[in-house]
């Protein structure tokens, strides 16, 4: 079965085509800059090499359309006709209350997702527009979607209530969600697969750490706690999000400098976080260079994007009463060491030791990096997420 996953941004779309009867990537890229100037098409071709196609794409829909034409193209396609794909997966950001699995889309999920975009303004329309897409381009194929929120629905309400008027809960749904679900379902079940324990029995922390980055308590397979809340600019210090801060210290920056929403809004998602702090770049590689070059900001910088990191795996071992397995994923997490040691040295009163060698200079693979006199198991786990919105989306039909 051939299975086609669609992430649709603003505008952007990432796709990856697969045949789940072998489990290979048939085919993979992205649009960038849809409706803007100079929008464009980046895959990788047979050979593995990049290649950038260059093309007006107004909305999603020609930028699916576009899509669809790459992949039966004599020259970089690997299908001949569209109905080769038997069924497309959508990653939809937010699922609120409403969705705690994946499902067949229908009209009253379609109706549902609407009703969440209030808490993901951004990402849901785009996610509805790619389903709307697929629709018009291929009538009637199966879509599943497989939601960012839908993995923190365990969470207990002591976990993800905030200390507000309870009527801003039942009014407007504010809340802990969570996003990255997606990632930590994978990572923390695949951990397991790796070092061959059953996944229900483990306390499993999970660190998907890159430009965004969330962390999340997995408790006997279910998760428990996550840093993100409402929306995804809580939790950790992240590329151009702020983090956690004192709600007191946004009124008080919007009452100084004037602001309003729209603008304080910009203020937490775009220009703060590690560009914010460090004055140089929300790429962690800059600011490690800087680091290395001896760059105060950068120093503490990065100081505080560790710490916040440690703070929060501390906090979910003693939530869970101990933690037998920590999973390191994401941009940061799959590849920078130095982040992983510097966040794991001084947890041994808990039983968590890294191997430093083996840790140094590993990147992007599957690999054990703890100790082996190590109670916790540190493992670094590279993400997946499109396989498992194949997975999700497969089994689904399955059931049909």
């Amino acid at each position: 079965m051939k299975i086609l996953v669609l992430n649709c941004g603003s505008s952007s779309i990432k796709y990856k085509l697969f045949d789940m009867t072998s489990g290979e990537v048939m085919a993979q890229g992205g649009i960038e800059k849809i409706g803007l100037p100079g929008a464009f098409l980046k895959l990788t071709d047979k050979a593995g090499k990049k290649v950038i196609l260059e093309k007006d794409i107004p909305g999603h829909q020609e930028g699916i359309e576009f899509i669809l034409s790459v992949l039966t193209d004599a020259t970089y396609g690997c299908i001949k006709e569209y109905k080769e794909i038997d069924a497309v997966g959508h990653r939809v950001v937010h699922g609120g209350e409403k969705f705690a699995s994946s499902v067949l889309i229908d009209e009253d999920v379609i109706n549902k997702v609407v009703e969440c975009s209030d808490l993901a303004p951004l990402h849901n329309p785009a996610n509805l527009k790619g389903i709307a897409a697929m629709e018009a381009l291929i009538p009637g194929i199966s879509q599943v979607a497989v939601f960012d929120t839908a993995f923190h629905q365990t969470m207990p309400d002591y976990a993800y209530m905030y200390g507000l008027p309870y009527e801003m809960y039942k009014k407007y749904g504010v809340r802990r969600y969570g996003f990255h679900g997606t990632s930590h379902r994978y990572v923390s079940r695949r951990a397991c697969e790796i070092l061959g324990v059953p996944y229900e029995d483990q306390k499993i922390i999970t660190a998907h750490v890159g430009n965004g980055g969330s962390i999340a308590a997995v408790d006997h397979g279910k998760c428990v706690d996550t840093s993100m809340g409402l929306t995804p600019v809580e939790g950790l210090l992240m590329g151009t999000r702020c983090g956690d801060v004192d709600a007191g210290a946004l009124s008080f920056i919007m009452d100084k400098e004037g602001m309003d929403g729209a603008g304080l809004s910009d203020l937490i998602n775009k220009k703060s976080g590690v560009a914010g702090l460090s004055g140089i770049s929300s790429d962690m590689r800059e600011l490690e260079a800087a680091v290395a070059a001896g760059d105060a900001r950068a120093i503490m910088t990065l100081n505080v994007y560790n710490y916040r990191i440690k703070k929060y795996i501390g906090a979910y071992a003693a939530a869970m009463g101990g933690c037998d397995i920590l999973v390191w994923t994401g941009g940061v997490g799959e590849n920078q060491w130095a982040t992983r040691r510097v966040v794991c040295e001084g947890m041994e009163y808990m039983g968590m030791k890294i191997d430093v060698e083996k840790n140094e200079g590993m990147r992007g693979e599957e690999m054990v990096i703890s100790t082996p006199d190590s109670k916790v198991t540190i493992i670094v786990v590279p993400t997946d997420e499109e396989f498992m919105i194949a997975s999700d989306t497969l089994e689904i039909l399955d059931k049909k």
